[in-house]
């Protein structure tokens, strides 16, 4: 009987190598995929893409130039509470801190924790709309029927003047959305 032909050496180096580039090609794809979000959040940070806002301590002082601030808010389905702006808009003077508050409801009969996840509108003033102070920063707690009062201390950055793509903006939204917060992964 013959015996079966026996790979040569180049070929198996050949399979071995391709099977290393195959598994270092999936680790890549893993670690990319894994980074991916929090890249994207800092991208968006950094650039005021989609509406994502600044964070800063205090704001630069107010100019001679008015712009609405309207606020929206919303719950993600599912969600028992009532979370509304306490005024539907606000006129500020460009550079000025200013505070506006949101107030929160727990409709269900148990606490529920959540977190609010926040966008601004024309996605161009995103980055001149600075926070010093939110409730979205932290997980909010409500016990059942617990009404909680909730401030955001902004300011818009007077360099919005300067930028072409944004000087003509009048009204900027402010919008909110509350996601319950999974009890498991607060725990952990």
């Amino acid at each position: 009987m013959n015996a079966p032909p026996r790979p040569d050496d180049a070929s198996t180096r050949r399979q071995l190598r391709t099977a290393f580039f195959a598994v270092l090609g999936i680790c890549f794809m893993t670690g990319v995929a894994w980074a991916s979000i929090p890249l994207y959040r800092l991208f968006c940070q950094v650039t005021g893409l989609n509406g994502t806002t600044q964070r800063a301590q205090e704001a630069p002082g107010a100019v001679n130039k008015l712009i609405r601030i309207d606020f929206d808010s919303n719950v993600a389905p599912g969600m028992k509470w009532r979370f509304r702006p306490e005024a539907g808009s606000e006129t500020v003077k460009i550079g000025a801190r200013d505070i506006a508050f949101f107030t929160a409801t727990n409709m269900d009969s148990k606490p529920i924790t959540g977190s609010a996840t926040f966008n601004v509108t024309p996605s161009q003033a995103g980055k001149y709309f600075t926070k010093i102070q939110c409730f979205c920063f932290t997980q909010q707690t409500l016990a059942p029927g617990e009404t909680q009062r909730m401030p955001v201390i902004f300011f818009v950055d007077p360099k919005i003047m300067d930028d072409p793509d944004a000087n003509d903006v009048e009204t900027i939204t402010l919008s909110y959305t509350f996601y319950p917060v999974d009890s498991a992964k607060s725990a952990g």
